[in-house]
């Protein structure tokens, strides 16, 4: 028996994936969570074998950073990033923080439960209506730390010249990533920058 752990803002969401998990013989639900902090302590106190959590959690807390949190915290549990959004950025951005899978909500009731099995058995799992579209756009996502850092400062509204003493580079240097940065994700002007860059979830602190 796998045991669960919930991460979910909702209540109402949580007991309608504890529904969909009563009568399993393989799953059962061993905590929940609705919020970070309460999450790594459940983590730490179940043990559980894996965690689906939830991309959006309420009051401005993303999901993404946590799913480090909880490898560092219990390194054996697979984590599975359930989600609203169904763009191939953010899935990108979950896979690189370390989730096993990623489900869309639209889908979750039909696949939750088959999707943990393979993630169980050592795969990445994604839900049905995101597998073809991510394979085919992952490489969009993938910037550096840096590389989001400096996406961040230059989305931010500040004049270059501050921007560029925050982050301890020169103008030019600045400029310089600007144009890899609009190279890399394929924006022509500042507005596609900001543009690409909300849509695949790049302005997330990872």
């Amino acid at each position: 028996m796998h045991r669960i752990l919930l991460v979910d803002d909702h209540a109402i969401v949580r007991e309608g994936f504890k529904r969909l998990f009563d009568g399993l013989d393989d799953f059962a639900v061993a905590a929940e969570a609705a919020n970070p902090a309460d999450a790594l302590s459940a983590a730490m106190a179940v043990q559980p074998d894996l965690a689906v959590v939830d991309l959006s959690l309420g009051g401005g807390a993303s999901g993404l950073p946590l799913l480090r949190e909880l490898a560092a915290a219990v390194p054996a549990m697979q984590c599975v990033m359930l989600s609203m959004h169904d763009d191939p950025g953010l899935v990108v951005r979950a896979l690189e923080n370390g989730a096993r899978g990623y489900v869309t909500k639209a889908v979750a009731p039909d696949e939750l439960p088959s999707l943990l099995r393979r993630v169980v058995a050592g795969e990445i799992a994604l839900s049905s209506d995101l597998a073809p579209w991510v394979s085919a756009r992952p490489p969009a996502a993938n910037l550096s730390v840096r590389e989001r850092e400096i996406l961040r400062s230059l989305l931010s509204g500040e004049p270059p010249k501050a921007i560029a003493l925050d982050l301890g580079i020169s103008d030019k240097t600045l400029y310089r990533h600007r144009a890899n940065l609009m190279e890399k994700l394929g924006a022509r002007t500042h507005g596609d920058l900001a543009r690409i860059a909300r849509e695949r979830g790049l302005l997330l602190q990872a």
